[in-house]
């Protein structure tokens, strides 16, 4: 204790040690790297050890800590660091998931495993080629059309509150791809096969009630891969990172395949 003579009395204040300083928890992460513009270069695991202490609670925060701190060289994608924007997917201890959102394992004997999103190419590192993937999503055109276009622009279009409801669970997904890479579907076909989220997206537009060309969105899926590579495994709905149900929404348009198909013959 120390004693301090205030205005004539004698003032004594206990005095406590400084807490001593938090056992290191040293994590161990291993990333996948590759870089095709260094000659020779061939795909390995790369091990970084990061002080849990000193360290954010998510994934990314460990990436970005062994980016600013150990290895600027290292590459990957994030923004929004908030499950939002859909960039920072990829494979996480053997799951498809979002770096931002995933949780460190806090077991510090066993390594974290960090992989690019599985069967697509690699631009370097952890970013995977996207292109194949944007332009499926541009190919099933993902906006309202309408066939009296002499409106657009001019008018609001109405939709009732149980009409906006049936896009619920749609029109949350962000394209982080992380569906379409966990499913053996995708793997095989990718050139051909939309894929879950893809889907999904074409789904939220069929069902759009201010959407008028349902049918001709329907009829582009006829072939034997668009859609009909989809043999619900439902990896898609396990990995989904925002909880989304794309196996669901790939169902539902078989569905309306069918009825289309019926309503096709009928009419021939």
């Amino acid at each position: 204790s120390v004693c301090r003579n205030e205005g004539n009395k004698m003032v004594r204040y206990a005095q406590t040690a400084a807490a001593p300083a938090p056992a290191p928890r040293i994590k161990k992460f291993q990333i996948y790297r590759w870089d095709p513009d260094t000659p020779g270069d061939k795909p390995r695991m790369q091990t970084y050890e990061v002080d849990l202490n000193v360290c954010g609670p998510m994934v990314l925060d460990a990436l970005i800590k062994i980016k600013n701190e150990m290895d600027p060289t290292l590459t990957f994608r994030r923004s929004c660091r908030e499950g939002i924007c859909g960039s920072c997917a990829m494979n996480i201890n053997g799951g498809n998931t979002l770096a931002c959102l995933n949780k460190i394992d806090t077991n510090t004997s066993k390594p974290t495993k960090i992989y690019p999103l599985p069967h697509m190419y690699v631009v370097k590192d952890l970013v995977p080629d996207m292109s194949n993937f944007y332009a499926q999503y541009k190919s099933i055109e993902p906006y309202l059309k309408k066939k009296d276009e002499s409106l657009e622009g001019k008018d609001q279009y109405y939709q009732s509150v149980e009409d906006r409801q049936k896009l619920d669970g749609l029109y949350e997904c962000i394209l982080c791809a992380c569906c379409s890479t966990s499913c053996p579907s995708y793997w095989w076909n990718g050139d051909k096969y939309l894929g879950p989220a893809v889907l999904m997206q074409a789904y939220r537009w069929m069902i759009d009630s201010r959407d008028e060309f349902t049918e001709e969105r329907l009829s582009k899926l006829q072939d034997p891969f668009s859609l009909y590579r989809c043999h619900t495994i439902m990896n898609c709905t396990k990995t989904c990172p925002k909880g989304l149900n794309p196996g669901k929404a790939i169902a539902e348009i078989k569905k309306m395949m069918a009825t289309y198909k019926e309503k096709k013959t009928a009419a021939a």
